[in-house]
């Protein structure tokens, strides 16, 4: 067995592996090349040079992506995926792959680790717990079906699209609020088809949402004294006019404030869920 940096495989070893090693798995992740790699090495922030594979002599059997950031002010590694493929399992690959991914998170200067992980892969869970990690956050799913809640609303707010540079000034004004990997501002920056509105009193923003053409919703903020008054609302209206949407979907960790948001609006709350764990280095 052989354990190799991404960077020094063919691309389409890799592709091979991952759609190999999550064959069985709880979501179906199979994705064209080129979409597989504008998700995985684009805006999911994965890069091959902290990311390993497990190869033999008939082909590939694991692999570990990482991606690194400074995420919420601590130089983080992000697992973006481990897998191996259904007949390596048991036989200490996906150990060998961890060590490697700790090991370059270490080298690299990162303080901690994340990752997320579908609740019910019972296997996975106990594996991340087995090498420290714990879990921390609740990631929870919402889609709203039936837009016509939105659709009479009385438009009373300035609201126009901005860009990604008057989105990501809003963050100062977030304060500490916790904001999930994939729904942050360096995913969001390097996703393809992102819409990005801004609620405006005069010329003070005080609401942002940015969502995709297929209508998932990445952020939805208000300034906690506009709050109550109709603006997140008015946000979700404007770009489901715009964008002609016929379905709304959002996920987001630990946020009392946005789950209740989402329940009064209708939307119900799917299946799926996930943890966000940690590993402090």
């Amino acid at each position: 067995m052989a354990y190799k940096n991404c960077n020094d495989v063919d691309f389409e070893l890799v592709y091979k592996c991952f759609n190999e090693g999550f064959s069985d798995y709880i979501v179906k992740l199979h994705l064209p090349l080129e979409a597989f790699r504008k998700r995985f090495f684009g805006c999911e922030g994965n890069e091959l040079k902290n990311s390993f594979i497990a190869v033999e002599e008939n082909g590939p059997v694991g692999l570990v992506f990482g991606g690194i950031k400074d995420y919420q002010g601590i130089k983080t590694m992000r697992c973006g995926a481990l897998c191996i493929i259904p007949d390596y399992r048991g036989k200490g690959i996906a150990d060998e792959l961890f060590y490697l991914h700790k090991e370059r998170a270490i080298s690299e200067g990162c303080s901690q680790m994340m990752l997320e992980t579908i609740v019910g892969n019972d296997r996975a869970m106990n594996f991340y717990k087995k090498h420290g990690y714990e879990k921390v956050y609740d990631l929870t799913y919402f889609q709203l079906s039936d837009l016509s809640i939105l659709k009479d609303l009385d438009k009373k707010y300035d609201i126009r699209p901005i860009d990604f540079n008057e989105l990501e000034e809003s963050r100062e004004l977030m304060g500490d609020v916790h904001i999930n990997w994939q729904n942050d501002f360096p995913y969001i920056e390097r996703s393809e088809g992102q819409h990005n509105y801004g609620a405006f009193d005069g010329d003070k923003l005080i609401g942002v949402l940015s969502i995709n053409e297929f209508g998932r919703v990445n952020m939805i903020w208000v300034d906690r004294k506009h709050r109550g008054k109709g603006i997140a609302t008015s946000l979700l209206s404007n770009a489901a006019e715009r964008l002609n949407l016929t379905k709304l979907g959002a996920s987001f960790p630990n946020n009392y404030a946005l789950y209740g948001f989402y329940k009064k609006m209708g939307f119900e709350k799917e299946k799926i869920e996930q943890y966000e764990m940690y590993l402090p280095l």
